[in-house]
């Protein structure tokens, strides 16, 4: 299976903010709970996979009222999919294409989603230099996506050291990227 990897595309932002009205609306009564464009779509000029990221950040004790909130408007619960402190959901259609979750507030996983975004938006070397990996990679018809993220984790190595997450954080963001390493 091959991947996609597509020109920035400008009108994501409006396409999030649809969805994220609509989480923003279910998760009412969970006053803290915050809806964050991150991944590649949220990020201006960058290419990416045409899918959004949502993350819904909320703290850890209002994980399963969070969780019950998108599955009464249709979201259907994956489990945590083996990332601790975010649980993924399906969306109930298509339009946008997006991966949705809901995360606990201060988690390594929340930290790194946030920095590489901000990194990313504010340092346009980086940008392009991310996207340069990302396109040769999704180039190759036979990529997968483990092997897609593994193999971008050098230059998101690059983004993290240019945040405050610790030389411990980013070697545990690094293993769980790729295994091998």
């Amino acid at each position: 299976m091959s991947i996609e990897v597509v020109p920035y595309d400008p009108s994501w932002p409006a396409r999030f903010e649809q969805v994220a009205a609509t989480l923003r609306s279910a998760l009412a009564d969970e006053s803290a709970a915050s809806v964050q464009h991150v991944g590649s779509t949220s990020v201006p000029g960058l290419a990416a996979k045409p899918i959004l990221d949502i993350d819904v950040i909320v703290a850890p004790e209002d994980v399963p009222a969070a969780v019950a909130a998108l599955e009464r408007i249709g979201y259907v619960h994956r489990g945590d999919l083996g990332v601790a402190g975010r649980e993924a959901f399906h969306a109930p259609d298509d339009d946008p294409r997006r991966h949705v979750y809901v995360c606990a507030a201060g988690t390594l996983n929340v930290r790194n989603h946030l920095t590489v975004r901000d990194v990313l938006r504010r340092r346009d070397d980086l940008r392009d230099e991310y996207a340069a990996v990302k396109l040769e990679l999704a180039a190759d018809p036979d990529m997968d996506i483990d092997t897609y993220i593994a193999r971008k984790s050098d230059v998101l190595q690059k983004v993290l050291a240019a945040s405050d997450l610790t030389d411990a954080e980013r070697r545990q963001i690094l293993s769980l990227n790729d295994p091998s390493r």
